[in-house]
């Protein structure tokens, strides 16, 4: 999925008003995909931390764990049974709101706890070659 898709929000909340639909609102939405194999992971915020040390801020994101996950047949390993843990690491960038875009990249690193489920993301400033925008 290109950034400039991934830019716009999923339609993953509800109007306040019932007679108002998704264009209602005052930005664009993208649709939630129907097929219940290609919905989203939900990863809720487990805990938040700034290491002074690296002046770095640490926050960790556990997957919510559906009881009744449907059964989809996956031409890869299945996605569900990798990542349990989320752990993003980010150093403050005052200087964010002074650049355009104003965006930052990610990058998976290494796992340290091998055997267990953890993706770690580094988010920070684009580096030279790293996309930034869709062509």
């Amino acid at each position: 999925m290109s950034p400039r898709e991934m830019e716009r929000p999923a339609r993953t909340f509800l109007n306040w008003y019932r007679r108002a639909d998704y264009t209602a609102y005052a930005f664009n939405t993208r649709p939630v995909a129907r097929n219940p194999c290609q919905k989203p992971f939900l990863y809720y915020l487990s805990s938040s931390s700034l290491d002074k040390s690296n002046r770095t801020t640490v926050t960790r994101y556990n997957r919510y764990k559906e009881s009744r996950s449907p059964i989809c047949r996956w031409k890869l390993a299945d996605p569900s049974a990798l990542v349990d843990e989320v752990v993003v690491y980010k150093k403050p960038d005052p200087s964010l709101w002074d650049r355009a875009p104003r965006r930052n990249c990610c990058r998976v690193l290494q796992s340290l706890k091998v055997g267990k489920k953890t993706m770690a993301v580094e988010v920070g400033v684009c580096r030279e070659d790293e996309i930034t925008e869709a062509l």
